[in-house]
């Protein structure tokens, strides 16, 4: 009995948590039921704003003017800048032709240790807006300049440019008749370029300026160039007032196409600039080119004295100290060392060993007397073959005639001492006898003067000949200088 009571209590207790969950489920089930039959209106009505309201709004715009004037047309110019985030073309497969008219106005100057050009440009972009057209005559005007903001711009970037534009912004652009957009504006542009100065400051740089979309593809908009190169250089050359170290050459263009597995049109301006070297001709070479030929006359001064050591040494201070203050002139790169440093470098060089020449030529013509002999190698290297090749051959050796003449005189004169007596020799011939050594004192230095060692004499010819031999390479150094730097800055100007 108390089992049966028991059940009943349970089934009873059960029922309503099945009658809420059966409850719960259909209600859940006609929810989804109420929203599919709400998802299908909005859908519908998502088709029809696609079949017929989009391409309403992608449709060219008909302008009608109320009246001949400005505020009319851009009352009904209203509808176009709803659609300025769209390209404006009716077809979305159809490509935008945008061309560019590049004008340089100024070269501001170049950085060659960090590889930068700096120069004012002026940018012209023009393109096609499908979505409007006007009767100028209807209107009263065939073009009217608007915000920048209020139509499609394309995001035509430069490649190289290695900072922000500091130019003025300019916030207008023109809108014409028959659609076509005019944008201009001035760009200030930091770019980077290989520099080749191995000939400074005789070089010709050529940079490039390369234009291209940033994120849309060649399908999408094609960039063009707006007129020939040759108008482009013309018209450059006649507006820019920079006229400072460098000179423009002419400027040239080419199309290239950007493959990564994304085709992207590009143009590309390609801009030859010329260093005018005046400036560093007076500056740099001509002083250089003074200095080592003051050095090179000072090998008229004779090498034994020390005026001559101590002129080139001044020399040198002075040349170290030119290149010192001259040294913001130099270019400073890692790719390539410039001729010109190189010829600095062979000046200072040449300086230093003309110094160390003369120190060993004073030194052998100075204490000749006390060397040894000189080795047999330096006899065929420089005496037998630098020598005759410098105009000094080797001298001739003299035969000793005096030390033979005074032995025969010395051998007759013991019998006539022996002949005479202690007793006959007075005051007088002690006097003759003394002078007689002081006179053979006299032979003997004069004989030791006259009749120098074969030794001396070589270490002496050794000098000469070093001496004359660094002479000649100066000349042949500052004669090849001058010959390659006034070639090399006649044809600059050719």
């Amino acid at each position: 009995m108390q089992s049966l009571v028991s059940q009943a209590l349970v089934s009873q207790t059960q029922e309503p948590k099945k009658v809420k969950k059966d409850n719960f489920l259909l209600n859940s089930m006609a929810s989804m039921e109420m929203s599919q039959k709400g998802l299908l209106p909005l859908a519908f009505f998502t088709l029809l704003m696609f079949t017929f309201v989009m391409p309403a709004l992608l449709s060219p715009i008909n302008v009608n003017c109320s009246e001949p004037n400005q505020p009319a047309l851009l009352k009904a110019l209203t509808p176009l800048f709803n659609m300025s985030a769209v390209r404006p073309v009716i077809n979305p497969k159809t490509s935008i032709n945008i061309s560019i008219i590049f004008t340089l106005y100024g070269i501001l100057g170049v950085d060659e240790k960090a590889q930068l050009l700096h120069t004012y440009i002026w940018l012209h972009y023009w393109w096609s807006n499908e979505f409007v057209t006007w009767d100028p005559e209807q209107c009263g005007s065939s073009k009217v300049s608007l915000p920048r903001e209020k139509f499609w711009v394309p995001d035509i970037v430069i490649n190289e440019f290695m900072n922000e534009n500091t130019a003025p912004p300019v916030p207008y652009v023109y809108l014409h008749s028959d659609g076509q957009v005019h944008d201009a504006h001035p760009v200030k542009i930091i770019s980077s370029c290989n520099l080749d100065i191995y000939t400074f400051p005789f070089d010709i740089q050529n940079c490039t300026f390369t234009f291209n979309s940033y994120i849309h593809y060649a399908s999408d908009i094609k960039v063009l160039l707006g007129k020939p190169v040759k108008e482009i250089t013309e018209r450059s050359k006649r507006v820019m007032t920079t006229l400072g170290e460098w000179k423009l050459l002419d400027i040239t263009a080419d199309d290239r196409n950007l493959t990564d597995n994304i085709f992207i049109d590009t143009l590309a301006f390609h801009i030859r600039l010329k260093r005018r070297a005046t400036t560093y001709v007076v500056n740099l070479l001509l002083p250089s080119c003074f200095l080592i030929t003051v050095d090179l006359f000072s090998f008229l001064l004779p090498p034994q004295s020390v005026d001559r050591s101590s002129f080139k040494m001044t020399l040198i201070l002075g040349y170290t100290v030119f290149l010192l203050i001259m040294n913001d002139l130099l270019p400073v790169t890692g790719n390539a060392i410039p001729l010109i440093n190189v010829f600095f470098s062979l000046c200072l060089a040449l300086m230093v060993a003309s110094l160390l020449e003369t120190i060993i030529v004073t030194n052998l013509l100075s204490g000749a007397a006390d060397f040894d002999p000189a080795p047999n190698w330096i006899r065929r290297l420089i005496l037998q073959t630098l020598g005759p090749l410098v105009l000094l051959p080797q001298r001739r050796k003299k035969p000793k005639h005096f030390e033979l003449k005074t032995k025969t005189v010395a051998a007759k004169n013991e019998p006539i001492e022996a002949m005479r007596s202690p007793a006959e020799e007075g005051k007088a011939v002690q006097e003759l006898r003394s002078l007689g050594k002081d006179l053979q004192s006299i032979r003997l230095l004069v004989e030791k003067q006259l009749n120098q060692s074969d030794s001396e004499e070589e270490w002496i010819q050794v000098g000469f000949i070093i001496d004359r031999l660094l002479f000649g390479l100066y000349i042949l150094f500052i004669t090849v200088s001058f010959i390659t730097i006034i070639v090399i800055w006649v044809n600059s100007y050719g």
